[in-house]
């Protein structure tokens, strides 16, 4: 096995004191010609640290390349056809860990999936033993039929006795437990239960000083009323649409609140025939939330995806009925800043043909993207988030102060 470096889970935290960590991804190209393949040696250790089958990452590269990945888990073997060098896979392990791994609401990648059956449905949530809530994944995935077909084992069941619960606390459903924290032992070795665990981690929190910390925005704070406070923060995901703040009248969004059943409809019919940007249109008529802003900033969450530079101009006409004031673009940029920085991380990069799309299609005014552009705010994302996503849109701002000064030669 090659020595492999140890890396945060989330490579995103830049704490030397971050207690969630995973050896660095590894690859090793082998074959000639139409036999090239990559092989990952040290996939388990990787997927061991993750709590996850080492099968479904692998497969998730898979789908994501359009490549085979004919692997061989009884020799821990695991191949992706094709030449893939370690960075671009080390890219989409990233992708992987925020899609089915990280809580959606407080990212900690102490996570179950649970798979649940809802008559002949059935749903994959991750289950978050830190902050305990139970966010859904994207069941669009191709990685999701593979998952159903191969369902995690909860390995708490097959270690524990018969006289002790089989189902970890979380109901019915079948679960991957979350990730190994260094230190921790293992149930049969007599390791702390989750509760245990959890006590000892803000207890040893709590011991850090003042020094350890990155800086004063608790970015880095591990106790548990920063904890509590990012989970304020981010608790805006669609999956719950509480989207802090309040309304209009300044009550706190629920889920039953209008808004929270229209991100979810659109969420759940997006992809389907026939669903455009009229029935979207009239399913707001219906909620009685088509002139609010707030509306605008679960849209955004509710209906976009990677895609969503083409998505904008797919859905022009619907942006263009719902965005008629300032409040509402503002509204509309807090949505990208929170797709962006929290659902999709890796469409930091794409920040700039965003704003570009939604310029061009006439959906933002040039005062009020700049304005957003120079003023960091924590009332969508987190602080350090909000700074990640202004620095990404620096290209547009600069082609936007480039074309004033030509006017202005002119």
């Amino acid at each position: 096995m090659p020595n492999a470096g140890i890396v945060n889970i989330r490579r995103d935290v830049d704490d030397k004191f971050y207690r969630y960590r995973m050896p660095l991804l590894l690859t090793k190209i082998e074959g000639k010609g139409n036999g090239i393949k990559t092989v990952i040696p040290n996939m388990s250790d990787v997927a061991r640290a993750l709590s996850r089958p080492p099968s479904y990452i692998t497969k998730f590269f898979g789908c994501e390349l359009g490549a085979q990945t004919p692997s061989d888990e009884k020799n821990d073997r695991y191949i992706v056809n094709g030449a893939h060098d370690a960075i671009r896979l080390r890219e989409l392990l990233d992708v992987f860990i925020d899609k089915f791994v990280l809580c959606a609401s407080c990212k900690n990648p102490e996570t179950d999936l649970v798979v649940i059956k809802n008559g002949r449905r059935e749903d994959i949530f991750r289950d978050c033993k830190a902050c305990g809530e139970r966010t859904n994944i994207d069941m669009r995935h191709k990685l999701v039929t593979f998952i159903l077909k191969n369902p995690p084992k909860n390995p708490r069941k097959s270690k524990k006795g018969k006289g002790e619960g089989t189902n970890n606390g979380h109901g019915g459903g079948v679960h991957a437990s979350g990730p190994t924290i260094p230190g921790q032992e293992d149930d049969e070795s007599g390791g702390d239960t989750d509760d245990q665990l959890t006590r000892k981690i803000k207890a040893e929190a709590a011991e850090l000083t003042n020094d350890t910390a990155l800086d004063d925005d608790w970015v880095a704070d591990t106790s548990a009323e920063a904890v509590k406070a990012r989970v304020k923060l981010l608790e805006g995901q669609v999956g719950s649409l509480t989207l802090g703040g309040g309304d209009d009248d300044g009550s706190e969004d629920d889920i039953d609140s209008p808004y929270s059943q229209f991100g979810r409809w659109v969420e759940e019919h997006r992809g389907d025939d026939g669903i455009g940007s009229v029935q979207i249109y009239k399913k707001a008529e219906e909620l009685g939330v088509e002139k609010k802003h707030k509306a605008v900033l679960v849209l955004v969450q509710a209906l976009f995806t990677m895609d969503i530079v083409e998505e904008i101009n797919a859905y022009n006409a619907l942006l263009a009925k719902m965005i008629t004031s300032e409040k509402h673009q503002k509204a509309l940029l807090g949505g990208v800043e929170r797709l962006a920085g929290m659902a999709y991380p890796e469409l930091i990069r794409t920040i700039p043909k965003i704003l570009m799309a939604l310029y061009q299609n006439d959906l933002l005014d040039e005062e009020v993207v700049k304005q957003w552009g120079t003023h960091v705010s924590k009332k969508y994302v987190d602080k350090e988030t909000s700074k990640k996503v202004r620095k990404a849109s620096e290209p547009f701002l600069k082609w936007l102060e480039e074309a004033d000064d030509e006017e202005s030669d002119e």
